[in-house]
């Protein structure tokens, strides 16, 4: 069975003239002959899904019975990337005492974080709250959740991912008019801010997906988060421009009239990132943030926090089917999907694991073959 892309082909089939079961992988420059195949693409690997399922639609139509990759949907979830002042985060989760002992090491940063706590002690009252402590203490991080999330009819997940302490938000976008975002922190964790996804579920059957499923089919939440891609692009006025808006305003569904510094370095624009998503998911973070989040973390919603949009990557909205046992692919032997592009993990940690697992399974795979192969040239010596 021959699956293609435009950039570069791919075939696993049976080797002619070989009893087992060994697999080609034919590229532009030529093909590599290989017992097993590991199809281990990123969940952003769009063109391999499309390719995958236009020769799955392609066989079905054409009433073929030959060997394919099967694809279903899978649940994911979808949101914004949600920035504080680090010295806002270190305040929250180490309080007054220890906040002023964090310490980074870059001038900017420790002295911005120091100016801050002398500033709260001031304005408060409470010198004698002031940290005497001269011990150097970690750049904090959080970790917010809830499956009560009120949509206006259902009750969804929500959740903080990849929270990156001392961080800065980067462009993840594989194209110019399709605008996402992500996070990442230098070893240091030494900036100004701290950043994470803030995303709302969406299940394969979700009704917001229904404008999608009958041209798009298992599809459909790629369909969905290009669309959004889409409109956050044409919202940020083009050029990985990011449209934000400060939590505060969000929540009152206004554009905010001015917005703090960032640490996206593309620039970024004021804007109703209330209008982007489907209702349901904007309602859901907002009862998120109000009535979960910030009772979590008290501040949590503030004006010096921003959303920034959007974040629709935290997982593939599919999956390749699989066997659980062998791990092969349903209806291709030999090929063994694997990591967040197969739809078998939500991260850098799951993916590490899902790949231990299939790499087990090859193993097996090959170790079998290699028993069986050795019969059956021992019987025919015999």
């Amino acid at each position: 069975v021959e699956y293609t892309t435009t950039k570069t082909p791919i075939t696993p089939t049976r080797r002619r003239g070989s009893s087992s079961r060994q697999e080609e992988v034919v590229t532009e420059t030529g093909v590599l002959m290989g017992d097993a195949v590991v199809l281990a693409t990123g969940h952003s690997a769009r063109d391999v899904y499309e390719e995958l399922y236009r020769t799955q639609q392609q066989q079905d139509n054409n009433g073929g019975n030959s060997p394919r990759v099967q694809l279903e949907p899978k649940g994911f979830a979808v949101g914004f990337r949600v920035e504080h002042p680090q010295r806002i985060i270190n305040e929250m989760q180490y309080g007054m005492e220890w906040g002023t002992s964090v310490r980074t090491g870059k001038v900017q940063t420790d002295r911005r974080n120091q100016e801050y706590f002398e500033n709260l002690a001031t304005s408060s009252s409470q010198d004698d709250e002031r940290s005497t402590h001269h011990e150097r203490i970690p750049v904090p991080s959080y970790r917010l959740a809830t499956d009560q999330a009120w949509d206006g009819a259902i009750k969804r997940g929500a959740y903080s991912f990849c929270m990156c302490p001392g961080g800065q938000i980067v462009p993840a976008s594989t194209d110019s008019t399709h605008l996402c975002v992500n996070g990442m922190s230098f070893s240091r964790r030494d900036s100004l801010w701290a950043n994470a996804a803030l995303v709302v579920t969406v299940q394969p059957d979700d009704p917001i997906l229904e404008p999608y499923k009958e041209q798009y089919g298992a599809l459909a939440g790629v369909a969905f988060q290009k669309d959004i891609e889409k409109r956050a692009a044409i919202m940020g006025g083009g050029n990985l421009t990011v449209p934000v808006q400060r939590v505060t305003d969000f929540i009152a569904r206004r554009t905010s009239p001015t917005v703090p510094s960032s640490s996206y370095r593309l620039g970024v624009k004021s804007s109703p990132c209330h209008e982007l998503y489907p209702a349901p998911l904007t309602d859901a973070l907002r009862d998120a943030l109000v009535n979960h989040f910030e009772k979590s973390m008290p501040g949590f919603v503030c004006d010096e926090a921003l959303l920034h949009g959007v974040e629709t990557r935290t997982s593939s909205p599919v999956r390749i089917s699989r066997n659980g046992k062998t791990m092969e692919a349903e209806g291709v032997q030999g090929l063994f999907p694997a990591g967040e592009g197969a739809g078998f993990a939500g991260g850098i940690v799951s993916a590490a694991v899902d790949g231990l697992h299939v790499a087990e399974a090859v193993s097996s795979h090959l170790f079998l073959e290699d028993r069986e192969n050795d019969g059956a040239e021992r019987q025919e010596i015999a």
